[in-house]
């Protein structure tokens, strides 16, 4: 899979993070870091090549509703893809293919082993990144989460809103935020494994993270073949093998 060699007229159209080749996969921030080796492990089995475009899964939408010439959907959840589907833009409804993990991040030395509650009312924190919840799962189940243990409205004016998970994680290892809620993938990715600190979220205080892949109605007529090899590919072994290895759990 090379990079970042995308079709011109996709960049200034879509302002998002393109790799270039023949099939088009949409694929929520979150997925980042994992996608090259996806990919690259899809070409080597199928002979099919892809393009990965990434964003928030809110904005990939809004794009696909407005003709982006997209084949394949993977969303950070259920309801993007649902909507897609009510209108006719997917061939079928979506099928989860990963859990995703909430962890929060910091650079700061906390002391994790406290309840995230008090490490969120830590005087140290001044800016707290999430994805912006209204288009980032991640960022409405960190909400959530805050919520659930009563922290969000002490925590609320720290909140620093980034448009999707990988900006999250660039904030947080800029320090242009103290600490942040991010994908677990993003923290145990060999590059940043040695940058700052980590604890996984309780998965009681937040909504499950179900994440949902469909193939779009542009792939019909224009790549349904491949988009269904790679549709296929998600749910194979070697697939499955790949998202565990980034902090995923599998249907």
């Amino acid at each position: 899979m090379k990079k970042p060699m995308a079709a011109i007229f996709l960049f200034f159209i879509f302002p998002v993070t393109v790799f270039a080749k023949d099939l088009t996969i949409a694929a929520a921030a979150n997925l980042q870091v994992l996608m090259e080796e996806l990919v690259t492990t899809f070409e080597k089995e199928s002979g099919s090549g892809a393009d990965v475009v990434i964003g928030s899964s809110g904005s990939l939408t809004a794009q696909i509703e407005n003709g982006a010439p997209y084949d394949v959907f993977m969303s950070a959840d259920m309801s993007y893809p649902e909507v897609l589907f009510n209108k006719g833009l997917a061939l079928e409804k979506p099928k989860v293919y990963v859990y995703g993990l909430l962890v929060f991040w910091t650079s700061k030395p906390l002391d994790l082993s406290r309840s995230l509650g008090d490490v969120l009312g830590d005087f140290s924190l001044k800016k707290i990144a999430l994805a912006n919840p209204r288009t980032a799962p991640y960022g409405r189940q960190a909400v959530n989460a805050m919520k659930t243990l009563h922290a969000y409205l002490g925590a609320r004016p720290k909140l620093v809103y980034a448009e999707n998970i990988s900006q999250v994680n660039q904030f947080i290892l800029s320090g242009a935020a103290d600490g942040g809620f991010t994908s677990k993938s993003s923290v145990i990715d060999d590059s940043v494994k040695d940058k700052g600190r980590w604890v996984e979220v309780e998965a009681s205080l937040y909504e499950p993270i179900a994440q949902g892949v469909v193939v779009l109605a542009h792939a019909e007529k224009h790549n349904p073949e491949a988009a269904e090899m790679f549709y296929r590919f998600l749910f194979s072994e070697g697939a499955a093998e790949i998202f565990k290895k980034y902090g995923y759990r599998i249907p």
